[in-house]
């Protein structure tokens, strides 16, 4: 598991370019994440790997393909000081956790071990023993996420077909 950090303001033009808007599928926005930021990681992200972010991360335009690059890169989640508020609901809408916590950002360092508690909102940075507490989803949202989605969430209640 790799740690990724970025500073504040990380907007979704960063996140997933423009350019790529009309990629044919998830796998084709993955292959472009992060590159106008980091153009390495769509080379050396892996599955399970987290997203550590500053103030304010994915700001910009509403669209959903932002979180979507992002979940479909295998990245596990992101934790940030803050989110947009647009990217916050679109990362849940699509079943991708996300969880806020100023203090963790500033005791993640690259390199750590980091282990997430979804239920509970603990994050433990195995490497230093820190532990920190993020708000947890209400449990309908955590639904959302388990079901991989806010339609698959209303499938499985029988709310949607």
């Amino acid at each position: 598991m790799k740690i990724y950090r970025y500073g504040d303001n990380v907007d979704t033009d960063v996140i997933i370019p423009a350019r790529y808007l009309n990629a044919p599928d998830e796998k084709s926005l993955a292959s472009h994440c992060m590159e106008d930021i980091d153009a390495a990681f769509a080379s050396t992200v892996e599955a399970g790997d987290i997203i550590v972010g500053g103030s304010n991360f994915g700001c910009g335009s509403s669209r959903e393909h932002a979180p979507l690059a992002i979940k479909a890169s295998g990245v596990r989640c992101v934790i940030a000081k803050s989110f947009a508020r647009i990217f916050y609901r679109n990362a849940i809408n699509i079943g991708f956790p996300i969880l806020e916590c100023p203090e963790a950002v500033d005791g993640i360092s690259a390199g750590d071990q980091v282990s997430v508690d979804f239920q509970s909102g603990v994050i433990v940075n195995e490497t230093t023993g820190a532990r920190f507490q993020a708000a947890p989803f209400p449990e309908f949202v955590n639904g959302i996420v388990e079901h991989g989605g806010l339609l698959e969430s209303l499938k499985a209640r029988g709310l949607a077909r």
